[in-house]
């Protein structure tokens, strides 16, 4: 069996360094916001090429907690990609703002910035683009439109942790950016875990204190805070996972080059497409086919696993049933929905498994 993603295996390759981390932790006795956290957040930061990092539980808080320190709130309305993982629209809910869906480019899946300016109007007060399956979005072009109608902006980089667009990393370009650690990200923890990284030290400083209760002293609360600390052990974990992220980046794009090459032209498969100056870290390698579901019975007939990233967009999802969107609104979100599978590719993917996944693949659309 060749599983869709091989956490065990790319994370015993580990075992000696976790286990002396986790020695080291219960010798010192500190288990919350102690010197493992403080590492973690400096290498993360200087890692993404920015001044500050704020490590906190998961992705999801990072993102809420990235909006109410930039103070959205009741009424306001927020851009977000239609074809995106749910987190991104749930943020936006649990502040009281309203998310507004812009399609994507139907060549890199990513939010389309030509498409931004025609659902700006004086409610408008954020953008939150996802770089999505591991590739940078057009950062530049929407912070180009963001300062031209004074908006903020929160980049989702949950995907693309190594990512670059026009010479910068991604997770640099926002005002506030939001990552996730979850263990099947590119940089995964053993857990839950997630951060924001950012420029400016006063949004720093504001998240610190909403992630610990709304308190920079203990038993003195500023604001209504959350419990959503970057936990000891698993910061302690991403730092020593943090030291081959590089490479095990190069590991997937090496892999995905492959896939390109030896899937190009098959049936009617549509392989990855970057942007102008963007790059991706194949967080995802995600083909699409009008016999989604048929190639993926396929793969499993042959061991071989997959996954739908993701298989009903949010304006069609029950929870979002109260903005009364419906199937068409959005037809490139829906497109992308009904046509996308995601292969195997990991760090540690044998050359006979990546044979195995051509292979089955080719047989499919030669049947």
């Amino acid at each position: 069996m060749i599983p869709y993603l091989d956490l065990k295996a790319i994370n015993l390759s580990y075992k000696t360094e976790f286990q002396e981390a986790l020695n080291a932790l219960l010798e010192s006795g500190w288990f919350i916001l102690g010197d493992q956290v403080k590492q973690f957040e400096k290498s993360y930061a200087d890692y993404s090429g920015v001044n500050h990092c704020v490590g906190l539980g998961n992705g999801l808080d990072a993102l809420i907690l990235s909006l109410r320190a930039l103070e959205i709130g009741e009424g306001d309305e927020v851009i977000v990609p239609s074809n995106t993982y749910i987190a991104t629209w749930l943020a936006v809910s649990y502040v009281g703002a309203i998310p507004i869906p812009v399609e994507p480019r139907i060549e890199t899946y990513n939010l389309n910035p030509d498409l931004i300016e025609a659902k700006i109007n004086s409610r408008t007060k954020a953008i939150i683009p996802v770089n999505l399956y591991g590739q940078c979005v057009e950062m530049t072009s929407i912070m180009n439109i963001a300062l031209k109608h004074n908006l903020v902006v929160i980049e989702d980089n949950a995907q693309a942790q190594g990512a670059i667009c026009d010479g910068k990393a991604a997770g640099s370009f926002g005002h506030i950016n939001a990552t996730s650690f979850y263990p099947g990200k590119n940089l995964g923890a053993l857990g839950d875990a997630g951060a924001i990284t950012t420029n400016d030290k006063k949004l720093a400083d504001k998240v610190e204190v909403l992630r610990n209760y709304g308190s920079q002293k203990k038993y003195f609360n500023e604001v209504k805070g959350y419990n959503s600390r970057l936990d000891e052990i698993q910061a302690g974990f991403l730092s020593i996972k943090l030291k081959k992220l590089s490479a095990d980046n190069s590991e997937r794009v090496r892999i995905a080059e492959i896939f390109n090459e030896e899937l190009k032209g098959i049936g009617d498969l549509v392989l990855p497409v970057l942007g102008a100056g963007c790059s991706s870290v194949f967080h995802i390698y995600l083909i699409r086919t009008k016999n989604r579901d048929a190639l993926q019975k396929h793969l499993s007939e042959h061991a071989i696993g997959s996954m739908i990233h993701y298989p009903v967009p949010p304006h069609l999802q029950e929870a979002y049933h109260e903005l009364n969107f419906k199937k068409g609104d959005f037809p490139l979100a829906e497109e992308i929905a009904e046509t996308c599978l995601s292969l195997p590719l990991y760090p540690g993917l044998q050359s006979d498994q990546i044979e195995k996944i051509i292979g089955t693949v080719k047989s499919f659309f030669a049947q």
